[in-house]
């Protein structure tokens, strides 16, 4: 079973079968932006610069945020911060399907 944005939130750790974006995202909600920044800086993925330029609009440095969108492939996201945390992870997640653990996260 896949689990929800929700649910990855708030589990007690990250979703470390999703790789380093998922990881990276998990541990921005929780306020440790440097963290998730140092995990997503060093992978080389279109999911990873998506989290990457969400990083950089969440810490206000638009330009950087607006080339790491662009990297990532996707539209430079408007509106509130929670409301594209949980876009950026529910399409992280629908690409996992049944890769995950028996139960979930």
């Amino acid at each position: 079973m896949t689990p929800t944005p929700q649910a990855l939130r708030d589990g007690p750790e990250p979703c470390d079968f999703a790789g380093a974006a998922m990881i990276a995202l998990w541990w921005a909600a929780r306020g440790e932006w440097d963290r998730a920044h140092r995990i997503v800086a060093r992978a080389e993925t279109a999911d990873a610069a998506w989290v990457h330029a969400h990083l950089h609009r969440v810490e206000g440095d638009m330009p950087n945020a607006a080339f790491w969108y662009q990297r990532a492939g996707r539209p430079i996201a408007e509106g509130p911060f929670e409301v594209e945390w949980d876009a950026i992870a529910a399409d992280l997640l629908s690409r996992i399907g049944g890769n995950t653990p028996s139960g979930g996260r």
